[in-house]
């Protein structure tokens, strides 16, 4: 009975030590996950609505693992905000080959709606207020760091067709945020399907551009 008893006790002991072996994580295992972890429940709940001990929690971790990886929320936060603010830039410049000036619109507009499709926590996150948006990026900083890539496409056609290049950075903001204003509709509609969605947002802004007048007077009263 006693050896039978002892037996016992040491497989358990060797268990829990089996499943302390298992479950024991890297420094860049845990900040991964912590990371991971941070990012649902940011596009789940917000800034706000997350709370450091819910993320330990969630990662089986006490509060001080977490401080020493990110110092708090507030930079669990500001990590994860700039990875996905630089996929989406990646994402966006690498599309931008070279074509027709109509085609690098398109390409553009996919860019973004590939990302909604395939981040769509990451773009939820960006698309949300926070009280540490001046020290991580806000979606409006984003948008124009994006306008910025296409600011040389539109030039070069401003220049070919006699405008003035001095306002393409106007122009490619508006065409920029008229597409990321309709990914966040379409992130939650969902329809109708991307290739179509790419396909209108193209046609509004190219037959625009195309019917562009040099120099635009206003039609109403107010002048100023």
């Amino acid at each position: 009975m006693m050896g039978g008893v002892a037996n016992d006790g040491g497989n358990s002991s060797s268990d829990k030590a089996g499943r302390g072996r298992r479950v024991r994580m890297t420094g860049a295992e845990r900040r991964q996950q912590l990371l991971d972890i941070g990012r649902a429940l940011f596009a789940e709940k917000g800034f706000e609505g997350t709370s450091v001990e819910e993320i330990a929690a969630k990662a089986g971790v006490s509060k001080p693992v977490v401080y020493e990886h990110f110092g708090g929320k507030e930079g669990l936060y500001a990590v994860v905000v700039d990875r996905e603010m630089r996929q989406l830039l990646d994402g966006v410049t690498g599309a931008l080959t070279a074509g027709h000036p109509r085609e690098l619109l398109e390409q553009a507009a996919f860019a973004l709606l590939d990302y909604i499709e395939s981040y769509t926590d990451g773009f939820r996150i960006l698309v949300r207020d926070s009280p540490v948006a001046q020290s991580t990026g806000t979606f409006a900083s984003l948008i124009s760091d994006i306008a910025t890539q296409v600011e040389d496409i539109l030039g070069l056609e401003f220049k070919s067709r006699g405008f003035d290049p001095k306002l393409a950075p106007l122009y490619a903001q508006a065409l920029v945020g008229m597409v990321a204003l309709t990914g966040q509709w379409w992130l939650d509609v969902r329809r109708p399907e991307k290739a179509e969605v790419a396909a209108h947002l193209v046609n509004l802004a190219w037959h625009g551009l195309d019917g562009l007048e040099s120099k635009p007077q206003l039609v109403g009263r107010r002048k100023s």
